[in-house]
């Protein structure tokens, strides 16, 4: 809370009293002054003019101080001035647990998550340690002292009216004051506002399946979250099976609903984040829907028979689509709701988007349909309220903020549990800290909503393979798509390849066509030979770009897999040519096919390649090498000249000729690509989205340059009447 300076403050309690103007002047600090009481008029008022003449300074303020029980209040009764400054220190301990990253509160070990620096600022403003460090002026302090120490009957015989002046100072107990911030631990402090830190420890699978067993709630829903920008290489592909969830219902459609199983009912959903990276528009996203189930489809393999697609969404918390509706589903399911994905997929932003805020008046009424919510132990029933909290005062928002956590209390704090207490619920909670570093979420943080309706837990990622572990510090967070690529149309001829920040390698295989690559990736492609790409990859050659990775990594570079581009999409890319309102001709008709696939690269986006080949050349035959390779070339033998003559004397026999037997066609020769990375990993491939086409082509300085094409309309014309005029000469000669 904000004070004045004293010196203001004490002429506004001296100026209550109805004194003579000369009484302006604080004469109990000059004892002097006291026995002549001869101060000229002309100095009272150049000094309250030279107050005055400070226009920031408000006109009410008053001493900064603190109280041990804020729930406490007085009357405004008359304070004595020598009790007006002893006034006792609130003091608040630590917050149990970070609400930035979820981790238990400690001051032990400094390189770990949950750690409080005791001299950081904000730290000691919480725990209310600074604050008897808040009076550091010397002309305050000269004030304070002579208030406190100086005779209240010397004061009246002077002329101060000491009852005003008292009740002016408003008392400690009555002033509003605002509670202040939670702190964060300090790892997420310098992620947040230096954007640094370390990653930490990723839990197992069957860590977050213990987790989750030992829910409070009978009702569960995981949403499995899943990344856009490599969408679906971040999905858990048994998600089901290790995490017990219900088996869903057969086609009957009188079949019973979910069971329960170990007490509780557990469903799945999957949520695409980041869809803003799909595409510009919510309705171009909406329209890739049956795109992003069949994927899953083929993902999810014989392990997704039973596993419904229908609730599939595709949100984007950076521009809202489709989170209100999301986060209506998580008010109406009530229970428990659990974020569930690997680390760097956007759990904490899209808990943020979605989380119901405000909205502790809600109260169950026999007309709705409620959710069961009872705990399951008698320890999670005596931290539920009583009833008779019900006939009692409810306190007010205060103590929630300045509780204090009792070390004796063993109940609130159990060692052996995976599941951290659930906090006291407030309308307006601080959500999860969101930073791009990979595995921010130390650990699971509950946030209790609807007045005990339930509660959505943020849970911490699952590990990834770990890409950036192969890239320079500096070039990190460059990793992360942060928002929609445009990217450039590059042509990749044979003997050419594709590098991607030079430690990422894409060759075609021979014989191969002319291939158009289109990367979806926040960094820098480059088209080279394939010779000096394999230089700049193993970090041995002339290095004309700049290589992100750290040194030694190209000596770990292996092949990470042949993907063939088995995806025809001649359909969507040829055009008028195949539509019905146009010339509506079939694919199989075409001269010609075009083929395609998207390379995944982990938690960075992909690259989309699109060949075209001839369709004779697309359905001719395999050679056959082994068959080559045994067949031996036989000698031409030369015949005679007696060999001749009976050959020339022989009647030549007329035969029909056989009919000539179609051709069947053979196995398509799919175009392949190698893709050469750190250690063989992080690459995959899925059929492709077309993105190419959904996004506005990137308009690059040298197709600026180009001079725009003539039209030879008025080349026409001039060649026309230059040839009348010829005519005309020679018809004029003759």
């Amino acid at each position: 809370m904000h004070r004045a300076l004293a010196s203001r403050w004490l002429n506004n309690a001296l100026n209550i009293a109805e004194r003579p103007r000369q009484l302006e002047l604080p004469l109990f600090l000059c004892p002097s002054a006291s026995s002549t009481r001869r101060m000229s008029a002309q100095c009272a008022v150049a000094y309250s003019s030279r107050v005055r003449a400070l226009p920031w300074r408000t006109p009410r303020r008053c001493l900064h101080s603190h109280t041990a029980d804020p729930t406490t209040t007085t009357t405004a009764s008359p304070v004595p001035s020598s009790n007006i400054l002893e006034t006792p220190i609130q003091r608040r301990r630590l917050p149990k647990q970070c609400s930035g990253c979820g981790t238990l509160s400690q001051t032990s070990q400094p390189d770990q998550p949950g750690y409080f620096d005791l001299g950081r600022k904000a730290v000691r403003s919480y725990i209310g340690a600074d604050q008897t460090t808040d009076r550091s002026r010397a002309e305050d302090k000269i004030y304070e002292d002579a208030l406190k120490h100086f005779d209240h009957k010397e004061l009246e015989h002077k002329g101060v009216d000491v009852e005003a002046l008292a009740m002016s100072v408003v008392p400690s107990e009555t002033r509003p004051q605002q509670t202040p911030k939670k702190p964060l631990c300090d790892r997420c402090h310098f992620l947040l506002h230096n954007h640094t830190g370390q990653s930490i420890y990723h839990p197992s699978m069957d860590s977050i399946r213990d987790t989750l067993m030992e829910s409070p709630y009978k009702y569960n829903h995981v949403y499995h979250v899943l990344d856009a920008a490599d969408f679906p290489m971040s999905i858990l592909p048994q998600i089901s099976q290790l995490l017990d969830t219900m088996p869903l219902r057969t086609k009957n459609r009188r079949s019973r609903a979910g069971k329960f199983y170990h007490g509780q009912q557990t469903e799945v959903s999957f949520i695409i984040t980041r869809s803003d990276l799909l595409a510009p528009t919510k309705p171009q996203v909406d329209t890739l829907f049956p795109y992003l189930q069949d994927v899953l489809r083929d993902v999810l393999g014989r392990s997704g028979r039973n596993v419904r697609l229908g609730n599939v969404r595709a949100v984007s918390a950076k521009r809202s689509w489709w989170t209100k509706e999301l986060k209506e589903d998580i008010w109406k399911r009530g229970g428990a709701g659990w974020m569930v994905g690997k680390a760097n997929v956007g759990k904490s932003q899209l808990f943020e988007a979605v989380f119901p805020k405000g909205r502790m008046d809600w109260e169950p009424s026999k007309h709705q349909i409620t959710v069961d919510m009872q705990a399951r132990t008698a320890r999670e029933n005596a931290l539920s309220p009583p009833e008779t909290e019900s006939e009692t005062t409810p306190e007010p928002e205060e103590d929630a903020e300045a509780e204090e956590m009792d070390p004796n209390d063993n109940t609130a704090m159990d060692e052996f549990s995976l599941l951290p207490p659930a906090p006291k619920e407030t309308q307006y909670p601080e959500m999860p800290l969101v930073s791009d570093l990979p595995g921010t979420t130390a650990s699971p943080i509950r946030v209790p909503f609807g007045n005990g309706r339930g509660e959505l837990i943020d849970l911490p990622g699952l590990e990834r393979t770990g890409l950036e572990q192969h890239v320079k510090e500096e070039h990190r967070l460059s990793l992360v798509m942060q928002s929609r690529i445009v990217p450039e149309q590059l042509t990749l001829r044979p003997s050419q390849s594709l590098l991607l920040g030079g430690f990422i390698r894409i060759t075609p295989r021979d014989p191969a066509p002319i291939m158009l690559t289109y990367s979806f990736t926040p960094i820098q492609p480059h088209i080279s030979r394939t010779d000096k790409a394999i230089g700049i990859q193993e970090q041995t050659g002339e290095v004309n770009i700049d290589n992100i990775a750290v040194p030694g990594t190209g000596e770990k570079t292996k092949l990470a897999g042949s993907f063939e581009l088995k995806w025809d999409v001649t359909k969507q890319r040829t055009g008028p040519l195949t539509r019905k309102d146009a010339v509506g001709l079939k694919v199989e008709r075409l001269p010609y096919r075009v083929l395609s696939t998207d390379i995944l690269i982990e938690g960075v986006g992909w690259v989309e390649i699109v060949a075209q080949m001839r369709t004779k050349d697309f359905f001719a035959p395999k050679p056959d090498a082994e068959a080559v390779h045994r067949a031996k070339p036989e000698p031409e033998r030369k015949l005679s000249s007696l060999e001749r003559l009976e050959a020339l004397a022989e009647v030549p026999q007329r035969h029909k000729a056989p009919p000539v037997e179609e051709k069947a066609q053979g196995e398509p020769n799919w175009p392949i690509v190698d893709v050469y990375s750190p250690e063989g990993k992080f690459i995959s491939c899925r059929r492709p989205m077309n993105g190419w086409m959904l996004n506005k082509p990137r308009v690059s300085a040298a197709s600026q340059r180009q001079r725009p094409r003539k039209s030879m309309k008025g080349m026409k014309k001039l060649e026309k009447q230059r040839r009348r005029e010829r005519e005309a000469v020679s018809a004029s000669t003759v």
